[in-house]
């Protein structure tokens, strides 16, 4: 797996899973939990060690149990949780400081390799507060970096005037629908990671097949092509599957690189 450096020296690797959608009834986000985590234990099976999840996702401890039951080393893992900007875990110093145990408790782990902050906190006090919180736990190890995600350029401005500990990620939506190619630039000039949620989601059929025909060029598929589009270009992705087939192929990204004039292409869809 290649890995990109974060700007504190820790290293991530370019291709993780979501989990949104898993140990949930019919794989759907708000559905009712099963407990049913064989999909995760089918990507750890097949690779995956960056595994990312949230409290907005209520399924931290099934994913924390998932990886611990795995029997592989913690150190080979990389989590990533995040906080939601809802009053209930962000109301008070206090609260932050007990909602981030409970991840902790939750994952089975004594230190989360990357905590963000899911949706942008409005509150400018409360985005500072939280931040504080955060760096707090960097302080003692119990977090080896922060970040946030869904921010924009403007949000990200304002964290990064009052950090003492800069964010090293932003987590946002990066796919032909809605490329971010202005908060990417961005990012990469502040020595911030983008990491991309959804890359494979909102492809059309006209845009599959332009994909497809330069797939053909590296004997892949579609997805492959725009995964490796996103790492070619330092960013992060997370896809996510059911599918051991389909979690196999998200892996398979590292024995072809892609021409600038398909890059533009695809850039341009």
């Amino acid at each position: 797996m290649q890995m990109i450096t974060l700007a504190n020296g820790v290293d991530i690797p370019v291709v993780g899973t979501g989990t949104n959608t898993y140990g949930k009834a019919d794989n759907q986000y708000n559905g009712a939990l099963t407990n049913d985590f064989s999909s995760l234990k089918s990507a750890i099976q097949t690779g995956y060690r960056l595994i990312d999840t949230a409290i907005s996702y209520r399924n931290e401890e099934g994913v924390g149990a998932t990886i611990f039951e795995s029997g592989i080393p913690r150190e080979e893992f990389f989590i990533t949780t995040k906080i939601p900007s809802d009053e209930a875990y962000i109301g008070s110093k206090k609260v932050i400081n007990q909602t981030i145990q409970n991840s902790l408790k939750n994952l089975q782990t004594d230190y989360i390799d990357l905590y963000l902050i899911h949706h942008p906190i409005e509150d400018d006090e409360k985005l500072k507060q939280t931040w504080e919180v955060l760096e707090s736990f960097v302080d003692n190890g119990k977090i080896k970096s922060i970040g946030v995600s869904n921010f924009t350029i403007d949000m990200l401005e304002k964290v990064r005037n009052f950090a003492r500990i800069q964010p090293v990620v932003n987590q946002i939506e990066s796919n032909p629908h809605t490329w971010n190619h202005e908060l990417i630039d961005y990012l990469t000039s502040k020595n911030i990671v983008p990491e991309a949620w959804g890359p494979l989601s909102k492809v059309t059929q006209e845009q599959m097949e332009t994909l497809n025909k330069i797939a053909e060029n590296y004997g892949k598929n579609w997805g492959q092509v725009l995964l490796r589009y996103q790492i070619q270009r330092g960013v992060v992705v997370i896809p996510k599957s059911h599918n051991k087939e389909h979690q196999t192929a998200n892996l398979e990204l590292f024995d072809f690189e892609l021409t600038k004039e398909d890059q533009f292409i695809i850039e341009t869809l």
